[in-house]
This record gives C-alpha cells, sequence and structure tokens, in this order.
C-alpha cells in the first residue's frame, strides 16, 4: 500500500493500528464497568413479505421505552425485507441503538439463525 502525503511524498510505511495517549491506547476500548441487566425487552418480529414488514413487540419493561424504540425500529425498517442489502445495515443499527438503551433485543424472522446468513 502506498500512501501519498500532504507535500506529495509517497510512503510505504503504515501507521501503526495505536497511539499511545496517557498509558492507554486509543483502540483500547474495552469497559471496566459491567452494564445492569436491561429493564426492557423487545422483540422484532418479520411478518412476511406485503408491508408493513415488521412489529416491534415489548416483552417486559416499561411501555414507553418500548414505544420510543418502536418509533426509531420503523424508521430504519419500514421497507425493507430481510433479503434487501440495505437490511443488514440497518440491523446493526438497531442492534446498536438497543445496546445504547440497555435494552434486551430478540430478532425473529421466521428462519432458524443459520439459515438466515
Amino acid at each position: 500500500m502506498t500512501l501519498v502525503g500532504a507535500n506529495g511524498s509517497r510512503s510505504r510505511r503504515r501507521y501503526s493500528d495505536a497511539v499511545a495517549v496517557e498509558g492507554a491506547s486509543v483502540t483500547d476500548f474495552r469497559i471496566d464497568e459491567e452494564l445492569p441487566p436491561p429493564e426492557t425487552g423487545v422483540r422484532i418480529v418479520y411478518l412476511g413479505p406485503v408491508s408493513p414488514h415488521w412489529d416491534t413487540q415489548g416483552l417486559f419493561g416499561e411501555q414507553a421505552v418500548v414505544d420510543e424504540f418502536r418509533r426509531r425500529t420503523v424508521a430504519r425498517l419500514q421497507l425493507l425485507p430481510p433479503h434487501d442489502p440495505q437490511f443488514r445495515r440497518n440491523r446493526e443499527r438497531v442492534n446498536r441503538d438497543a445496546e445504547r438503551e440497555n435494552l434486551h433485543l430478540e430478532w425473529d424472522l421466521g428462519v432458524p439463525e443459520d439459515e438466515e446468513e
């Protein structure tokens, strides 16, 4: 891999993956504190090829949290069946959103997990 610098110079040097900053590397993403168990659970169910494709069901916890998560999820998945290439990217966004909110998230795509890939 050839890198071109700001002054036009070419270099074959690769930058290191980690940079030391006050004793810790920038790529060190370990979280020392443990998250509490989720207080709200959500299941996203694929309904079929006819729109609406998705249903977001609250399993346990506060209904207001489920409703807010449902609003964001529907915005990402509303017109996407699971075989659409955009679905995989948006599914990861929904998963990250659930992690940020500390929600228990289940997916029901109507097929066993090993067949969906």
